[in-house]
């Protein structure tokens, strides 16, 4: 049951408020001012806070720059008198979900309240696809802020994206959840109440793509029998999500170009320009940097898109976040299915851990159901796996095994080595002679335990990636450094993972 707190000094309206929404089956507690609401926000949690603007003690405003404070991804909605809207207006702009002008009726109230809970939990699902951000700066790391543990930073991610309307490029493999963040982006933005238009670039054929996206006029060309709106015009106000958009053409990348730069468009067949004001969302798994080496994607185009880019790492990159997506889908189709099915066998569990899972998120989402079908008791065992994830996860787990075996083996004379290849060499100074011990060739025989132990840990931890290629999951497991550890570590010394990349 969902937890609502309504805050307003008007009781009749607080108890109307209430009834409405415990017919409905939230569970509510109420609150006379914004201290109170605040207090009670800062010592249980809720789902979403309905709240007035006019209150003694402290104001609707000021409570939700508290509530926000205490609590990004907490949804606020604000009930304002006509006179008030501005009031309204500004709570939105500082963080509240939307407003609702009095005198307000039960059925709107709580239809609000339900759209405002869904686009919640397209971000709660969005935590599952571990998103990473990257701000521009090419000489910082990306920071995965999207693990099912750091619902913050998920929250933290999607306040960035969805308050502006510059475009973002989403990049991934397929299946691991790109519609799913610009739906999150789209249904939290200022843009929310408009439409979102999703286009798969690849599923069209080349020569009606342009008909797709900018609409035609009638007998522009055989087969338009009608005037036909395009997916821009349609969108006008909202988000338009390009999917696939490394599939276009490079014709069809100069005309997307125009529309981005100029904000108009030409229908075809038509003389007239219409402008038009859509936010665009772009995904794709392709390489764009090599598509560009290889002039088969235009280079402006792609740094117009990549104002905002999001990448999401492959499933297999973040087996932690199996056990946690696998709950997910189990409560998802407990639901859909009428079941009670508890969770996986241990069995179970091993096999989802030591599977690559080539198609992600959605092939995960399909097992799972698949298992669903053929289980028969209230635990998904071994046998309603399908055969052939058993079988490649038992040939993944050997391999992985033997290269653990040749890959783990990292000891103090091979650090101590590469410090003196000139083509892997990464520390300077005095590591030399602290590798060395070579007291013999210090001028003043002075020697510091700090420098040598920080010293050590960055030769350490370079030579560890490099060994591991830059991922950081394998070097964790391979150089026996708990994750946590090896990330501080990086970012204390300043080392970028990218650098040993191969």
């Amino acid at each position: 049951m969902q937890k609502v707190l309504v805050v307003d000094d008007d009781q009749v309206l607080q108890q109307n408020v209430r009834d409405a929404l415990e017919y409905h089956n939230f569970q509510v507690q109420v609150a006379s001012n914004g201290k109170q609401a605040v207090e009670k926000v800062m010592s249980e949690p809720f789902d979403l806070v309905v709240m007035d603007v006019n209150m003694p003690e402290m104001d609707g405003i000021e409570a939700l720059t508290h509530m926000k404070k205490y609590n990004p991804g907490l949804i606020v909605l604000i009930l304002t008198a006509y006179s008030n809207v501005n009031d309204a207006v500004r709570a939105v702009k500082e963080g509240a979900y939307n407003y609702l002008e009095k005198p307000i009726t039960s059925e709107n109230l709580v239809a609000l309240i339900k759209r405002a809970l869904k686009a919640r939990s397209l971000i709660e699902t969005m935590a599952y696809s571990a998103p990473t951000l990257s701000l521009g700066d090419e000489s910082a790391d990306d920071q995965f802020v999207g693990q099912s543990n750091a619902m913050q930073k998920v929250f933290s991610l999607i306040g960035k994206l969805s308050q502006v309307s510059t475009p973002v490029l989403i990049r991934g493999e397929s299946g691991t959840g790109k519609e799913l963040v610009a739906k999150a982006i789209h249904y939290n933005g200022p843009r929310k109440d408009a439409k979102f238009v999703t286009m798969n670039c690849g599923a069209i054929s080349e020569n009606l793509i342009e008909s797709e996206l900018f609409g035609h006029e009638k007998g522009a060309f055989t087969g338009a029998d009608s005037r036909k709106i395009g997916r821009f015009q349609y969108a006008e106000g909202g988000t338009l999500f390009l999917d696939e958009i490394g599939d276009i053409s490079p014709a069809m990348q100069v005309k997307l170009l125009r529309v981005l730069q100029e904000k108009t468009f030409t229908p075809v067949g038509s003389n007239r320009e219409i402008k038009v004001d859509v936010r665009i969302i772009a995904a794709s798994h392709k390489p764009f940097e090599q598509m560009i080496k290889d002039g088969t994607f235009r280079e402006d185009l792609f740094y117009r898109l990549n104002v905002l880019p999001v990448y999401l790492p492959p499933l297999r990159e973040r087996k932690d976040d199996i056990p946690h997506l696998v709950n997910y889908y189990i409560e998802h189709f407990n639901h859909y299915h009428n079941l009670k099915i508890t969770g996986v066998s241990d069995q179970v569990s091993a096999v989802f851990k030591n599977y690559s899972w080539p198609g992600n998120i959605r092939e995960l989402r399909n097992v799972i159901e698949h298992c669903f079908i053929m289980e028969s008791s209230d635990q998904i065992s071994l046998s309603s796996v399908p055969a052939n994830i058993v079988n490649k996860s038992s040939s993944n787990k050997a391999s992985e095994d033997d290269e653990s075996a040749q890959s783990s083996v990292i000891d103090f004379q091979q650090i101590q080595s590469s410090v003196f290849d000139d083509d892997k060499a990464y520390v300077t100074g005095n590591a030399q002679y602290y590798f060395k011990f070579d007291h013999n060739n210090d001028p003043d025989g002075k020697v510091d335990f700090q420098e040598a132990k920080d010293l050590f840990e960055q030769e350490f931890i370079r030579y560890a990636l490099r060994l591991n290629k830059g991922k950081i999951n394998k070097t964790a497991l391979n150089a026996n450094i708990p994750k946590k550890t090896l990330l501080r570590k990086i970012e204390k010394y300043e080392i970028n993972p990218k650098d040993f990349y191969s």
